[in-house]
Protein backbone atom coordinates (compact mmCIF):
# COMPACT_ATOMS: atom_id res chain seq x y z
CA UNK A 1 0.00 0.00 0.00
CA UNK A 2 1.19 3.58 -0.66
CA UNK A 3 2.34 5.85 1.78
CA UNK A 4 -0.78 7.75 0.96
CA UNK A 5 -3.00 5.54 1.68
CA UNK A 6 -1.67 5.18 4.93
CA UNK A 7 -2.15 8.61 5.52
CA UNK A 8 -5.40 8.78 3.75
CA UNK A 9 -6.95 5.56 4.29
CA UNK A 10 -10.60 7.04 2.93
CA UNK A 11 -9.07 6.97 -0.05
CA UNK A 12 -9.70 3.12 -0.77
CA UNK A 13 -13.31 3.97 -1.01
CA UNK A 14 -14.25 4.48 -4.88
CA UNK A 15 -17.34 6.53 -4.17
CA UNK A 16 -17.72 9.83 -2.46
CA UNK A 17 -21.32 9.01 -0.96
CA UNK A 18 -19.55 6.07 0.68
CA UNK A 19 -16.70 8.30 1.87
CA UNK A 20 -19.54 10.36 3.64
CA UNK A 21 -21.29 7.63 4.91
CA UNK A 22 -17.37 6.18 6.60
CA UNK A 23 -16.89 9.12 7.45
CA UNK A 24 -20.33 9.77 9.65
CA UNK A 25 -20.24 6.55 11.02
CA UNK A 26 -16.53 6.98 12.27
CA UNK A 27 -17.34 10.33 14.22
CA UNK A 28 -20.25 8.93 15.36
CA UNK A 29 -18.23 5.66 16.27
CA UNK A 30 -15.51 7.94 18.54
CA UNK A 31 -17.76 10.07 19.91
CA UNK A 32 -19.61 6.89 21.49
CA UNK A 33 -16.53 5.11 22.41
CA UNK A 34 -14.84 8.45 24.04
CA UNK A 35 -18.05 9.88 25.64
CA UNK A 36 -18.19 5.66 27.65
CA UNK A 37 -14.96 5.56 28.31
CA UNK A 38 -14.84 9.12 29.61
CA UNK A 39 -17.89 8.33 31.96
CA UNK A 40 -17.63 4.70 33.17
CA UNK A 41 -13.80 4.43 32.97
CA UNK A 42 -12.49 7.27 33.89
CA UNK A 43 -15.44 8.71 35.88
CA UNK A 44 -15.79 11.94 33.92
CA UNK A 45 -18.85 14.14 34.49
CA UNK A 46 -20.84 13.47 31.32
CA UNK A 47 -20.58 17.35 29.83
CA UNK A 48 -16.89 16.63 30.40
CA UNK A 49 -17.03 14.03 28.66
CA UNK A 50 -18.95 15.12 25.50
CA UNK A 51 -16.88 17.91 24.62
CA UNK A 52 -14.08 15.63 25.11
CA UNK A 53 -15.91 13.29 22.28
CA UNK A 54 -16.57 16.04 20.19
CA UNK A 55 -13.45 17.60 19.90
CA UNK A 56 -11.34 13.97 18.87
CA UNK A 57 -14.31 13.40 16.08
CA UNK A 58 -13.85 16.69 15.02
CA UNK A 59 -9.84 15.88 14.71
CA UNK A 60 -10.70 12.15 13.49
CA UNK A 61 -12.74 13.38 10.67
CA UNK A 62 -10.34 16.83 9.26
CA UNK A 63 -7.61 14.18 9.32
CA UNK A 64 -9.95 11.33 7.17
CA UNK A 65 -11.53 14.14 5.19
CA UNK A 66 -8.36 15.24 3.94
CA UNK A 67 -8.32 13.06 0.94
CA UNK A 68 -11.56 14.09 -0.37
CA UNK A 69 -10.66 17.99 0.10
CA UNK A 70 -7.05 18.11 -1.26
CA UNK A 71 -8.07 16.98 -5.09
CA UNK A 72 -10.30 20.10 -4.83
CA UNK A 73 -8.09 22.49 -3.51
CA UNK A 74 -5.29 21.67 -6.13
CA UNK A 75 -8.64 22.03 -8.95
CA UNK A 76 -9.28 25.71 -7.30
CA UNK A 77 -5.65 26.61 -7.61
CA UNK A 78 -4.96 25.08 -10.73
CA UNK A 79 -8.41 26.86 -11.96
CA UNK A 80 -6.75 30.70 -10.85
CA UNK A 81 -4.03 29.73 -12.55
CA UNK A 82 -5.58 28.81 -15.54
CA UNK A 83 -7.47 31.92 -15.72
CA UNK A 84 -4.44 33.93 -15.90
CA UNK A 85 -3.15 31.96 -18.38
CA UNK A 86 -1.21 29.39 -17.33
CA UNK A 87 -2.32 26.03 -19.27
CA UNK A 88 0.90 24.15 -17.62
CA UNK A 89 -0.65 23.32 -14.31
CA UNK A 90 -1.89 19.53 -13.36
CA UNK A 91 -4.08 18.09 -10.82
CA UNK A 92 -2.55 14.66 -9.03
CA UNK A 93 -4.99 12.40 -8.90
CA UNK A 94 -5.08 10.71 -5.81
CA UNK A 95 -9.25 8.83 -5.39
CA UNK A 96 -11.02 6.99 -7.58
CA UNK A 97 -14.32 8.60 -6.96
CA UNK A 98 -16.21 11.22 -8.24
CA UNK A 99 -13.60 13.88 -6.90
CA UNK A 100 -11.07 11.76 -8.94
CA UNK A 101 -13.34 11.22 -12.29
CA UNK A 102 -12.90 15.13 -11.43
CA UNK A 103 -9.78 15.88 -11.57
CA UNK A 104 -8.45 13.86 -14.42
CA UNK A 105 -11.10 15.48 -16.86
CA UNK A 106 -9.42 18.81 -15.00
CA UNK A 107 -6.51 17.40 -16.43
CA UNK A 108 -7.88 16.76 -19.70
CA UNK A 109 -9.21 20.06 -20.02
CA UNK A 110 -6.30 22.28 -18.99
CA UNK A 111 -4.04 19.49 -22.33
CA UNK A 112 -6.57 20.57 -24.65
CA UNK A 113 -7.13 24.03 -23.88
CA UNK A 114 -2.87 24.04 -24.14
CA UNK A 115 -2.60 23.01 -26.99
CA UNK A 116 -5.26 25.29 -28.41
CA UNK A 117 -3.68 28.20 -27.10
CA UNK A 118 -0.36 26.85 -29.08
CA UNK A 119 -2.78 26.50 -32.57
CA UNK A 120 -3.98 30.27 -31.86
CA UNK A 121 -0.52 31.93 -31.12
CA UNK A 122 0.85 29.80 -34.43
CA UNK A 123 -2.33 30.99 -36.03
CA UNK A 124 -2.08 34.17 -35.23
CA UNK A 125 1.50 34.47 -36.13
CA UNK A 126 1.44 32.25 -39.49
CA UNK A 127 -1.43 35.01 -40.75
CA UNK A 128 0.40 38.17 -39.90
CA UNK A 129 3.30 36.82 -41.82
CA UNK A 130 1.33 35.62 -44.75
CA UNK A 131 -0.74 39.34 -44.81
CA UNK A 132 2.79 41.31 -44.72
CA UNK A 133 3.82 39.69 -47.21
CA UNK A 134 2.19 40.99 -49.87
CA UNK A 135 1.07 44.00 -48.12
CA UNK A 136 4.51 45.00 -47.81
CA UNK A 137 5.24 44.39 -51.33
CA UNK A 138 1.59 46.68 -51.79
CA UNK A 139 3.43 49.90 -49.94
CA UNK A 140 6.77 49.49 -51.83
CA UNK A 141 5.10 49.99 -55.25
CA UNK A 142 2.70 52.08 -53.90
CA UNK A 143 5.52 54.41 -52.36
CA UNK A 144 7.30 54.23 -55.93
CA UNK A 145 4.75 55.37 -57.84
CA UNK A 146 3.68 58.59 -55.46
CA UNK A 147 7.60 59.31 -55.16
CA UNK A 148 7.65 59.39 -59.16
CA UNK A 149 9.95 56.49 -59.11
CA UNK A 150 8.38 54.20 -61.11
CA UNK A 151 5.38 55.17 -63.86
CA UNK A 152 2.24 53.66 -63.29
CA UNK A 153 2.61 50.99 -66.18
CA UNK A 154 0.83 48.09 -66.94
CA UNK A 155 3.55 46.11 -65.36
CA UNK A 156 3.48 47.41 -62.13
CA UNK A 157 -0.43 47.58 -61.83
CA UNK A 158 -0.73 43.79 -62.89
CA UNK A 159 2.07 43.24 -59.82
CA UNK A 160 0.02 45.07 -57.44
CA UNK A 161 -2.97 43.28 -59.03
CA UNK A 162 -1.40 40.05 -58.30
CA UNK A 163 -0.75 40.85 -54.61
CA UNK A 164 -4.33 42.31 -53.95
CA UNK A 165 -5.54 39.11 -55.45
CA UNK A 166 -3.31 36.77 -52.91
CA UNK A 167 -4.45 38.66 -50.12
CA UNK A 168 -8.17 38.12 -51.30
CA UNK A 169 -7.48 34.56 -51.83
CA UNK A 170 -5.69 34.24 -48.25
CA UNK A 171 -8.73 35.95 -46.38
CA UNK A 172 -11.51 34.06 -48.64
CA UNK A 173 -9.47 30.37 -47.30
CA UNK A 174 -9.55 31.38 -43.56
CA UNK A 175 -13.12 32.38 -43.45
CA UNK A 176 -13.92 28.82 -45.65
CA UNK A 177 -11.60 27.16 -42.73
CA UNK A 178 -13.39 29.01 -39.78
CA UNK A 179 -16.88 28.52 -41.17
CA UNK A 180 -15.75 24.61 -41.67
CA UNK A 181 -14.62 24.00 -38.35
CA UNK A 182 -17.71 26.03 -36.65
CA UNK A 183 -20.08 23.47 -38.44
CA UNK A 184 -21.44 26.37 -39.84
CA UNK A 185 -21.51 25.55 -43.96
CA UNK A 186 -24.25 23.11 -45.05
CA UNK A 187 -23.73 20.05 -46.94
CA UNK A 188 -26.22 20.28 -49.80
CA UNK A 189 -25.67 16.80 -49.99
CA UNK A 190 -27.16 14.67 -53.79
CA UNK A 191 -26.18 12.37 -56.16
CA UNK A 192 -24.26 13.88 -58.65
CA UNK A 193 -21.85 13.06 -62.01
CA UNK A 194 -18.03 13.29 -60.97
CA UNK A 195 -17.12 13.84 -64.25
CA UNK A 196 -18.23 17.50 -65.29
CA UNK A 197 -17.42 18.38 -61.60
CA UNK A 198 -13.76 17.21 -62.37
CA UNK A 199 -13.53 18.65 -65.67
CA UNK A 200 -14.91 22.10 -64.52
CA UNK A 201 -12.04 22.04 -61.92
CA UNK A 202 -9.31 21.54 -64.50
CA UNK A 203 -10.89 24.05 -67.24
CA UNK A 204 -10.41 26.76 -64.19
CA UNK A 205 -6.96 25.79 -63.34
CA UNK A 206 -5.72 25.74 -66.73
CA UNK A 207 -6.29 29.37 -66.58
CA UNK A 208 -4.03 29.91 -64.52
CA UNK A 209 -1.64 27.61 -65.63
CA UNK A 210 -1.67 27.18 -68.76
CA UNK A 211 2.43 25.71 -68.87
CA UNK A 212 1.38 22.64 -67.04
CA UNK A 213 -0.74 19.95 -69.04
CA UNK A 214 -3.41 18.51 -67.28
CA UNK A 215 -5.69 15.67 -68.04
CA UNK A 216 -9.10 13.72 -67.04
CA UNK A 217 -10.02 10.55 -66.61
CA UNK A 218 -13.53 9.11 -65.39
CA UNK A 219 -14.53 5.28 -65.56
CA UNK A 220 -16.86 5.03 -66.29
CA UNK A 221 -18.37 8.12 -68.10
CA UNK A 222 -21.55 7.98 -65.64
CA UNK A 223 -19.23 7.24 -62.73
CA UNK A 224 -21.94 9.61 -59.62
CA UNK A 225 -21.09 10.17 -56.24
CA UNK A 226 -23.15 11.23 -52.87
CA UNK A 227 -22.35 14.87 -51.77
CA UNK A 228 -21.95 18.77 -52.47
CA UNK A 229 -20.80 18.75 -56.02
CA UNK A 230 -19.53 22.36 -55.03
CA UNK A 231 -17.98 21.67 -52.18
CA UNK A 232 -16.49 18.40 -53.88
CA UNK A 233 -14.95 20.93 -57.00
CA UNK A 234 -13.39 23.29 -53.76
CA UNK A 235 -11.15 19.59 -52.90
CA UNK A 236 -10.54 18.82 -56.55
CA UNK A 237 -9.25 22.84 -57.41
CA UNK A 238 -7.44 22.89 -54.20
CA UNK A 239 -5.95 19.44 -55.05
CA UNK A 240 -5.28 20.91 -58.62
CA UNK A 241 -4.01 24.46 -57.23
CA UNK A 242 -1.10 21.85 -54.99
CA UNK A 243 -0.42 19.81 -57.86
CA UNK A 244 0.35 22.96 -60.31
CA UNK A 245 2.36 24.45 -57.91
CA UNK A 246 4.73 21.74 -57.30
CA UNK A 247 4.63 20.33 -61.37
CA UNK A 248 7.80 21.49 -63.40
CA UNK A 249 7.26 24.05 -66.65
CA UNK A 250 5.68 21.15 -68.98
CA UNK A 251 5.18 18.97 -66.64
CA UNK A 252 1.55 16.68 -66.83
CA UNK A 253 -1.25 16.19 -63.85
CA UNK A 254 -3.54 14.13 -64.20
CA UNK A 255 -7.04 13.50 -62.39
CA UNK A 256 -8.26 9.95 -62.28
CA UNK A 257 -11.95 8.84 -60.76
CA UNK A 258 -13.43 4.97 -60.47
CA UNK A 259 -15.35 3.11 -58.45
CA UNK A 260 -13.60 1.49 -55.42
CA UNK A 261 -15.04 -1.22 -52.86
CA UNK A 262 -15.53 1.73 -50.24
CA UNK A 263 -17.29 4.64 -52.60
CA UNK A 264 -15.49 7.00 -55.17
CA UNK A 265 -12.10 7.21 -55.18
CA UNK A 266 -10.26 10.54 -56.97
CA UNK A 267 -7.16 10.95 -57.66
CA UNK A 268 -4.71 14.21 -58.59
CA UNK A 269 -1.30 13.11 -59.55
CA UNK A 270 1.80 15.29 -60.61
CA UNK A 271 5.16 15.31 -61.65
CA UNK A 272 6.95 17.48 -59.03
CA UNK A 273 9.49 16.60 -55.98
CA UNK A 274 6.77 13.99 -53.75
CA UNK A 275 6.43 14.96 -50.42
CA UNK A 276 9.20 14.12 -47.94
CA UNK A 277 8.95 11.07 -45.70
CA UNK A 278 7.53 11.33 -42.39
CA UNK A 279 6.08 14.41 -43.31
CA UNK A 280 2.51 12.89 -44.91
CA UNK A 281 0.85 12.96 -41.82
CA UNK A 282 1.82 16.99 -41.64
CA UNK A 283 0.62 18.19 -44.83
CA UNK A 284 -3.28 18.50 -44.09
CA UNK A 285 -2.28 20.95 -40.87
CA UNK A 286 -3.10 24.56 -41.42
CA UNK A 287 0.02 26.85 -43.06
CA UNK A 288 2.22 24.06 -43.31
CA UNK A 289 4.55 23.35 -46.28
CA UNK A 290 6.04 20.11 -47.43
CA UNK A 291 8.71 22.42 -48.84
CA UNK A 292 9.47 24.61 -46.19
CA UNK A 293 12.31 26.05 -48.07
CA UNK A 294 10.75 27.59 -50.62
CA UNK A 295 10.32 31.31 -50.51
CA UNK A 296 6.96 32.36 -49.39
CA UNK A 297 6.20 34.27 -52.61
CA UNK A 298 6.56 31.25 -54.48
CA UNK A 299 4.08 28.94 -52.19
CA UNK A 300 0.58 28.98 -51.25
CA UNK A 301 -0.60 29.65 -47.95
CA UNK A 302 -0.47 26.01 -46.71
CA UNK A 303 -4.40 26.39 -45.94
CA UNK A 304 -5.34 24.52 -49.14
CA UNK A 305 -5.19 20.51 -48.35
CA UNK A 306 -6.36 21.75 -44.77
CA UNK A 307 -10.11 23.25 -46.32
CA UNK A 308 -10.01 20.03 -48.39
CA UNK A 309 -9.58 17.66 -45.61
CA UNK A 310 -12.35 19.22 -43.58
CA UNK A 311 -14.58 18.97 -46.67
CA UNK A 312 -13.68 15.22 -47.13
CA UNK A 313 -14.33 14.54 -43.54
CA UNK A 314 -17.87 16.26 -43.39
CA UNK A 315 -18.66 14.04 -46.30
CA UNK A 316 -17.78 10.91 -44.28
CA UNK A 317 -14.69 10.38 -46.72
CA UNK A 318 -11.09 9.78 -46.46
CA UNK A 319 -8.12 12.16 -47.75
CA UNK A 320 -4.10 10.86 -47.89
CA UNK A 321 -0.74 11.14 -49.49
CA UNK A 322 0.55 8.33 -51.47
CA UNK A 323 4.32 8.85 -53.82
CA UNK A 324 4.16 8.33 -57.32
CA UNK A 325 6.93 6.27 -59.10
CA UNK A 326 9.45 7.44 -60.36
CA UNK A 327 8.60 10.97 -58.72
CA UNK A 328 5.74 13.10 -58.14
CA UNK A 329 2.86 12.93 -55.42
CA UNK A 330 -0.62 11.27 -55.47
CA UNK A 331 -3.31 13.14 -53.64
CA UNK A 332 -6.32 9.86 -53.24
CA UNK A 333 -10.45 10.93 -52.27
CA UNK A 334 -12.54 8.81 -51.31
CA UNK A 335 -16.23 9.95 -51.14
CA UNK A 336 -19.38 7.95 -50.96
CA UNK A 337 -21.02 6.01 -53.65
CA UNK A 338 -24.45 7.39 -54.93
CA UNK A 339 -26.60 4.65 -54.11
Amino acid sequence: MRRHDLLRPINRFASIKMRLGFLLVAAVGITVVVFFVGVKVLGYWPSVSGVIAAAIALVMVRFLARGMTAPLREIASATEAMARGDYSRRVVVTSRDEVGALAQAFNVMAAELAETDVLRRDLVANVSHELRTPITALQVVLENLVDGVEPPDPETLRTMLAQVERLGRLVTQLLDLSRLEAGTVPLERQAFVVEPVLTHAVRESRLHAPEVQMRVDVEPAELAADGDPERVHQVVANLLENAVRHSPRGGTVEVHARRGRSGVTIEVCDEGPGIPEGEANRVFERFYRADAARASTDGGAGLGLAIAQWIVDLHGGEIHPERREPHGCRMVVTLPAAS
